[in-house]
């Protein structure tokens, strides 16, 4: 994504449009495939059309457009550690809305990520960004849209194919995203860069990745799932250092370690606490 958000500038309207799009109608067919005419089931009732509706809009469009405009303004490892800040902001809510008491690995948790976001966007120093404030406040924007991605549609997976949620989430995303700015509007010179960046972004980033995820439930625990979790921005800053050139000191590397340490521990606590439940 960064390679198509910065080394070929491909606008963000329009690659927003085509992803969503083009992987919701995939999404749909790999449904389609898995559980037929049933992918209509999720339209069955009012609070699931609604529930529907909040995570395509403020869940998939929002985090999908604020991610790369942070990738496009600032880098994908910094943009992936600010999204994996998604845990913090679900327990947030809880606290704020939920008035959820809140339990000292939470408070732990909350204040490692803080200590860790500082270094990992100053180097340590309070009169310097390693990014610039637009990319953090998108980043940030990213996290939050993808607390509520996490968690509206879990009601909805529960009786329904998860590729049939992801798949009309993503289509009616597309949909609002090119009623907006069509992608047959404004399209770059395309050329065999931006086709097979935008094509691995659907097939690998997208599709592959979520039927890899789903796959690997049949036979790992969730406490297994929730570590490989904590290996993605780790993946994402060494794929960024190889292809991407990104060059990164020891204080982002501790702030970024600090991060995913205090969301593993923050998802731990929460798994257990839910087991005892």
């Amino acid at each position: 994504m960064q390679f198509v958000a910065k080394n070929e500038a491909v606008p963000t309207n329009w690659f927003i449009s085509v992803r969503t799009l083009f992987a919701g109608v995939l999404l749909l067919g790999i449904g389609y495939i898995h559980v037929g005419k049933r992918i209509f089931d999720v339209f069955k009732n009012k609070e699931s059309i609604i529930r529907l509706f909040i995570y395509a809009i403020f869940g998939l469009a929002v985090n999908m457009s604020t991610f790369y405009v942070s990738i496009q303004t600032g880098n994908a490892a910094s943009a992936t550690i600010l999204q994996y800040l998604a845990p913090i902001f679900i327990v947030l809510y809880g606290l704020i809305f939920l008035r959820k008491k809140p339990m000292l690995v939470d408070v732990i948790s909350f204040l490692i990520a803080l200590v860790g976001v500082f270094l990992a966007i100053t180097k340590g120093n309070f009169h310097s960004l390693s990014i610039p404030m637009i990319s953090i406040v998108f980043g940030l924007l990213s996290a939050i849209s993808a607390a509520i991605y996490y968690s509206v549609p879990k009601k909805l997976m529960e009786e329904n194919s998860p590729f049939v949620v992801l798949g009309w989430g993503t289509l009616i995303a597309g949909f609002g995203f090119n009623l907006y700015h069509p992608f047959w509007v404004g399209a770059p010179k395309l050329n065999t860069g931006i086709v097979l960046g935008i094509g691995g972004v659907i097939l690998i980033g997208t599709i592959f990745a979520f039927s890899a995820v789903l796959y690997s439930l049949k036979f790992a625990p969730s406490e297994v799932s929730s570590i490989v979790d904590a290996v993605e921005p780790v993946v994402t800053f060494i794929l960024s250092i190889i292809f991407l050139g990104l060059k990164i000191d020891m204080i982002e590397v501790l702030g970024s370690a600090l991060i995913i340490v205090a969301i593993y521990i923050l998802q731990k606590s929460h798994q257990k606490r839910a087991k005892l439940d």
